[in-house]
Order: C-alpha cells, then structure tokens, then sequence
C-alpha cells in the first residue's frame, strides 16, 4: 500500500512562486514513476485530470507545453518525496494538484493540494 500526502499549496499573486512536496510511504517506490495532476476550479470532479509533469524512476521528466520554462519536477528516493518548484506562477495555474504514483502494482493518488493564483 503507497499513501501520497501533498503540501506546499496557498495563495500567491501572478509572477510568484510556490514549492509542492508529495511525501510518498510505502516500498519500493523508488521504482515508481511519479507525477503532478491538476484540476481547474468548476471542472466536474470526474472530469480528467490534466498531467502537469512527471518523472520516471530513471529521473527523467516531462512537461505539458504549458508549464515548460517554468515548472520543475524533482525527485528524493532517499526522502521519499517529489517536488514541484513552480515559478512565474500565472492564474491560470490555479488549480487543486495532485500527486500520483505508478508502478507495476498499481497506481496512488493523493488527496490533494489548492493552488490559488490571484491579486
């Protein structure tokens, strides 16, 4: 069993930058890809997530266009935890993001962290 607990989210104003964590528990999850999920304020919770950025057990990362330039995805094994470094941050970022890990046994979900992007 993988639990994924996210922090890091509040308000910022456009231009401003936040940090989310994603504290994994579980084993193995070095071994996992890990990624960063968001969803826009009045979209129906059944509605697909958009993939914001993800990075696979071998480090390497992806970006959605819109993001690139300005959103880092990183990963501590020894930690257990995967960051998001989000910078020049627009309001059209405002969102709820969630972590998720995948692996060959399965995929987890966090509960989620509210971005809000607003002066």
């Amino acid at each position: 069993q993988v639990q994924l607990v996210e922090s890091g989210g509040g308000l910022v104003q456009p231009g401003g930058s936040l940090r989310l964590s994603c504290a994994a528990s579980g084993r193995g999850l070095s071994t996992y890809s890990m990624g960063w999920y968001r969803q826009a304020p009045g979209q129906a919770p059944g509605k697909q997530r958009e993939l914001v950025a993800d990075i696979t057990s071998g480090g390497r990362t992806s970006y959605v266009d819109s993001v690139k330039g300005r959103f880092t995805i990183s990963r501590d094994n020894a930690k257990n935890t995967v960051y998001l470094q989000m910078n020049s941050l627009k309001p059209e970022d405002t969102a709820v993001y969630y972590c998720r890990a995948a692996g060959v046994l399965g995929e987890y979900w966090g509960q989620g962290t509210q971005v809000t992007v607003s002066s």
